[in-house]
């Protein structure tokens, strides 16, 4: 249990909350408007990528988040995208029978059997005309359920975002090289609307 603690803080926590500390930088800068917009950004990102990990493909779901990255540019984070495509692995594999199931339904296909003898045949070759039509079927209970699973996930992960944002607030730093911002002023005009530019390095 520790073991999966520790690599959940390592590969999905800090980074997520290193996304969300340059968020809060980036607000301290921006106008209420533009902050609304970079944490509903966040929550977007974070249910694409949780929606495009539940792909069930296994190993496709990367690529597919690369796609998305770049296609979308700008209009998405690609950390806070492909760290939560990756912690979504678990999911994946436990909706892959659902989605399934979901395919099968919505075109009245028989049930692809999940025995021992089936896998057998699957494993020797002889149902390989059934494995491609069960792939088939539970791509397509994906792409049916994906709309309103992103669109769950983005309800839920706004105020989630707007939370942790306000909770986690303040310019980061780290331990051995502290940021320092400066100000700089090159007219009086700006000087004194405190519209200078910004300067922002480490010791």
């Amino acid at each position: 249990m520790a073991v999966v603690l520790a690599w959940l803080n390592a590969r999905v926590v800090d980074p997520v909350m290193q996304v969300i500390q340059s968020q809060v930088f980036g607000l301290t800068l921006s106008s209420d408007c533009a902050g609304a917009r970079s944490r509903k950004q966040l929550a977007f990102s974070a249910a694409l990528g949780l929606t495009i990990g539940i792909f069930p493909i296994c190993g496709t779901t990367v690529i597919i988040g690369g796609v998305a990255v770049a296609a979308l540019g700008a209009r998405c984070n690609a950390v806070t995208l492909m760290v939560l495509n990756l912690a979504a692995t678990p999911l994946e594999l436990s909706l892959i029978i659902p989605f399934l199931r979901l395919g099968e339904a919505l075109t009245g296909s028989d049930p692809f059997p999940l025995t021992s003898d089936a896998f057998k045949m699957v494993i020797t070759g002889h149902a390989s005309k059934d494995v491609l039509l069960s792939i088939v079927h539970a791509m397509l209970g994906w792409l049916v359920a994906a709309p309103v699973v992103l669109a769950v996930l983005y309800t839920v992960f706004v105020p989630c975002f707007k939370y942790l944002v306000g909770r986690f607030g303040g310019i980061p730093s780290s331990p051995r090289t502290p940021m320092k911002v400066v100000l700089l002023c090159p007219n009086e005009s700006e000087s004194e609307n405190g519209l200078g530019p910004l300067l922002v390095h480490g010791d």
